[in-house]
């Protein structure tokens, strides 16, 4: 039978993108979406980039009207438990939502500091997050600390340093995103912020804030002191999937997942009519013997569309729709540059240049484990990304193939 109603648990793009697909496939029973912010639903990548610059606002930024839709959304309603056992769903202003069927979209969080920081130390994960750290920079005298040079890391240095802030920027491994893209790719990345007169710190991370009530600076573990009006952590992100702990779903991080983002069990049991999608989800993938968290915006427009079918197609008949062998991809903006990506490059073991062109901001990686393509990154030449893609899907679903022959 087809679920009367489906709670949707998160009201960024992987939850918002299954709702709609429900209604486009035809899903016509009550649907309830479900949101921890205030806001309308909204997109974040630009959150550290046009938003952070101030040439973008909330309405810019906006995800597509469930208006007229028949979708009831619930803002400013975080989650906070799941019982499986009656079907409920608990929210923080004390209701509870009855669901015949479940989606977790519950996204990640910034990564906190361990303790307790001054005034004037930020993350950058949600619009309220941005709105606060552009006000910090408009300020007289901004001057911005940034520890950790990864994605987000990396752009909201960039988009500081274009509005003239002077940044600092501290990475604890050698190179910007080498965990990511390689040392290759990160060498590039450390000279565009060095060309901007961004001052880049590597081999280091922060061991400590000063400032009494309001932070004027940090201690690096070098023992150096790096002043600093406003501080922006940007340690990496954790699922947000702290609400189901002690539910019996199977949490590594994120919710353990099937191929088809069905919710496992503790025991390994896929939970009936529960599925997770975008960064709340791990599953299986053909280049690794376990699971795979994939934290890019590409993996929520693809597992919503997914998780719709798998809804509106019960198990027991047999319809369940053939997992899609998906290429991940990701971009980024820097200083004028526009990387985009393709595979999982972080998951290689060799890395190959084919372009390598710093003063004209161009460059090609790709990215090969035993010998197979597994993914590539290019810097100002999307057009070429065309000829890899089919190559990967063909690379992935080879491996399928191998691995559920084994």
């Amino acid at each position: 039978m087809s679920p009367r109603h489906i709670v949707v648990v998160g009201a960024s793009l992987a939850g918002t993108g299954t709702a709609r697909a429900l209604r486009e496939q035809g899903f016509d029973g009550r649907l309830t979406l479900v949101g921890d912010e205030p806001h309308p639903p909204y997109d974040r990548p630009p959150l550290s980039k046009q938003l952070l610059a101030g040439e973008r606002e909330i309405g810019d930024i906006a995800l597509p009207p469930t208006d007229g839709l028949g979708i009831e959304l619930r803002t400013g309603a975080a989650a906070t438990a799941l019982r499986l056992a009656d079907r409920t769903l608990a929210l923080a202003d004390g209701s509870r939502l009855d669901w015949d069927a479940l989606v977790v979209a519950t996204g990640a969080a910034a990564r906190p500091w361990p303790a307790p920081v001054p005034g004037g130390v930020h993350t950058l994960r949600t619009l309220d997050d941005a709105r606060a750290l552009r006000r910090e920079l408009a300020a007289e005298g901004a001057r911005l600390l940034v520890v950790g040079a990864g994605f987000l890391g990396s752009e909201a240095a960039a988009t500081a340093a274009e509005l003239g802030v002077p940044v600092t920027l501290v990475e604890a491994e050698e190179l910007p995103m080498a965990r990511g893209i390689g040392t290759v790719a990160g060498g590039f990345v450390a000279r565009l912020h060095r060309e901007a007169g961004v001052e880049l710190r590597t081999g280091t991370t922060l061991r400590s804030f000063t400032g009494a009530g309001r932070v004027t600076g940090a201690v690096l573990e070098d023992g150096t002191h790096v002043p600093a009006t406003a501080v922006l952590l940007a340690l990496g992100a954790v699922p947000g999937t702290a609400w189901l702990r002690g539910s019996g779903l199977l949490l590594d991080g994120a919710v353990v997942c099937d191929e088809h983002g069905r919710a496992l069990a503790e025991d390994g049991t896929v939970v009936p009519d529960v599925l997770a999608v975008g960064d709340a989800s791990r599953r299986p993938h053909p280049l690794t013997d376990g699971t795979l968290h994939l934290g890019h915006w590409s993996a929520a427009v693809e597992h919503a569309a997914v998780a719709a079918r798998v809804l509106l197609h019960p198990a027991g008949a047999g319809e369940l729709p053939e997992p899609p062998v998906a290429v991940p991809s990701f971009w980024s903006d820097q200083y004028g540059v526009r990387f985009r990506s393709l595979g999982l490059p972080h998951l290689a073991d060799e890395a190959r240049t084919v372009e390598y062109d710093v003063p004209g901001r161009r460059l090609e990686v790709t990215y090969h484990r035993d010998g197979e393509l597994v993914g590539v990154l290019t810097a100002n030449r999307t057009r070429r990304l065309a000829a890899y893609r089919p190559r990967l899907a063909d690379a992935f679903r080879h491996r399928r193939a191998a691995a559920a022959a084994l």
